[in-house]
């Protein structure tokens, strides 16, 4: 088998990617939402995969892996890597799982994610409310994450820290600086009314930045320790920061029994390196579809269980093709795996083309491994061919 075309084209936001093959089957990866400027740089790596066998995997990453870097530019490295599982699992006529060693689970945990909605206001008791809103979801979630701090609106009130809030049409520009008194004491008592409304039902876990200065990330991981929350993530690094900082992440780690995550912008194992030998956290989240794919990311969970090192991947705006990737890969991590964060289809239409999915989709906060060949989802040109642009009309063909 070998590689006829590269083609991708963007749909609801998202860049699609499609591998085609000399044997008439295909292989789809999605590019997180919000990135649609990604669109040429995927399609420079055509001329590169031409030829290849797409069931050879890693040999075939080997021609382009070299060539991302820390979000954003590691996703499209990551949707061309999750498109070769496919057809691999497609021409073996097995689950994705299989060639990724076989499962571990068949059930897969996931976490509220995308299923989080803006708050109007950023008083303790909206978000004890919205903490209820996640309890009484059909879903069951029995993790909920909430983004606070430098993470969430909270950092534009008055006085809340030692600097000025940028504005920039940028998502995910780093506003940091020392936190005040006020702005630390106002950030414990919304999260002490959090745990009020989740109890010890549903775990906790708060994306905080990035955007804290060290001495403050540590008063507030030991003053949040009684909370016994899942974890804080980001609080140093994160969102589009294209370093690690091992050595300061170590610090705060170090200093706390509060658990420390880090690591969803964070492109190749390589990079993990540190973070994980120097037992800079204790929980490490990268995003398949940032971090280089699907066996990236496996062997970054694998790694760091040896080093007794905990795994939540990121994902929130993955879609459903990299939910897909998500599951498969999920199956099959060890036990240090909590649990991914789960997306969903964004616009909602992206329900209707696509096939494969269970309904529902999540019940107690688990999601069972199907065994459809491939990722198991399919799109469905029919229904989608409505939604490409004039430019992208040729993506089915």
């Amino acid at each position: 088998m070998k590689i006829v075309d590269l083609k991708c084209a963007v749909i609801g936001g998202s860049p699609i990617v499609r591998i085609v093959t000399d044997q008439g089957i295909s292989g789809f990866g999605q590019v997180e939402k919000y990135k649609p400027y990604l669109k040429p740089f995927v399609l420079q790596f055509r001329e590169p995969l031409l030829g290849a066998d797409p069931t050879d995997v890693e040999r075939t990453m080997l021609r382009i892996r070299q060539r991302g870097a820390f979000k954003p530019y590691g996703a499209a490295i990551s949707a061309i890597e999750m498109a070769l599982w496919d057809v691999a699992g497609k021409a073996a006529g097995v689950p994705v799982y299989k060639l990724l060693g076989g499962k571990v689970r068949d059930r897969v945990r996931v976490y509220n994610g995308a299923y989080r909605k803006p708050m109007a206001r950023h008083r303790p008791e909206d978000f004890a409310d919205e903490m209820k809103r996640m309890m009484a979801l059909p879903e069951g979630f029995t993790i909920v994450k909430q983004g606070i701090s430098f993470h969430s609106p909270m950092k534009n009130e008055p006085g809340y820290f030692y600097g000025e809030v940028e504005k920039s049409s940028l998502h995910g520009w780093l506003d940091r600086g020392p936190m005040t008194e006020r702005g630390m004491a106002y950030t414990l008592d919304c999260v002490a009314a959090m745990k009020e409304a989740l109890g010890d039902k549903v775990g906790l876990a708060l994306d905080c930045g990035p955007g804290w200065m060290l001495p403050d990330a540590i008063r507030f991981a030991r003053a949040v320790e009684k909370h016994h929350l899942m974890w804080l993530e980001d609080m140093l690094t994160g969102d589009y920061v294209p370093f690690v900082n091992a050595d300061v992440y170590r610090d705060l780690t170090q200093s706390t029994s509060t658990p420390i995550h880090t690591g969803e912008q964070i492109y190749l194992r390589q990079n993990f390196k540190d973070l994980i030998e120097r037992q800079a956290v204790r929980v490490v989240g990268p995003d398949p579809c940032d971090v280089g794919g699907i066996a990236e990311l496996k062997w970054i969970a694998e790694y760091a269980d040896l080093h007794g090192i905990l795994m939540a991947p990121h994902g929130v705006g993955n879609g459903l093709l990299g939910l897909a990737a998500h599951v498969q890969v999920g199956a099959t991590l060890p036990h240090n795996f909590i649990a991914f964060e789960c997306p969903v289809g964004d616009p909602e239409w992206w329900y209707d083309i696509v096939d494969g999915l269970p309904n529902p989709l999540i019940r107690n906060g688990m999601i069972e491994v199907w065994d459809r060949p491939g990722m198991g989802v399919d799109l469905v040109p029919e229904r989608a061919k409505r939604y490409l642009a004039a430019e992208d009309t040729a993506f089915f063909d």
